[in-house]
């Protein structure tokens, strides 16, 4: 007898049942995958609009830099939630096809970014050594 069944072997209630607790450990679960790639892709665009009001150069640097680290948790989590059933790859593939464009295009930018600040241009063209 488990501890979901009464002397007479017959569940009380259904929020007793071992495998409705599992089944919602399970959708939890799922729920903070969702939920931690919203935050991901939320965090993409965030991260480039704070660091582009910043005051200095160095600074948007620094925080493209935080929204490829995003862009890369986001494709970690699309592949993982691939990989576990929760997308199909035709589904996920032209996410990632879009996180790898985004991904060059911040590249790009920092790439430009980085040689005005060897040159001691751009907006508010501070180096990390003059912070």
């Amino acid at each position: 007898m488990t501890e979901e069944q009464t002397n007479t072997g017959k569940v009380l209630h259904y929020k007793d049942l071992l495998v409705r607790q599992r089944s919602m450990l399970l959708a939890k679960t799922n729920y903070r995958l969702a939920s931690q790639m919203r935050r991901a892709a939320i965090s993409v665009p965030s991260s480039i609009a704070e660091g582009h009001a910043r005051r200095g150069t160095w600074e948007f640097v620094q925080f493209l830099s935080h929204a490829n680290g995003s862009l890369a948790e986001f494709d970690t989590q699309t592949l993982l939630s691939v990989e576990v059933g929760y997308l199909q790859s035709k589904d996920a593939d032209p996410v990632i096809r879009e996180i790898q464009e985004i991904q060059k295009m911040v590249g790009a930018i920092q790439g430009k970014l980085a040689a005005r600040l060897e040159q001691g241009t751009g907006f508010g063209a501070t180096s990390r050594s003059s912070s």
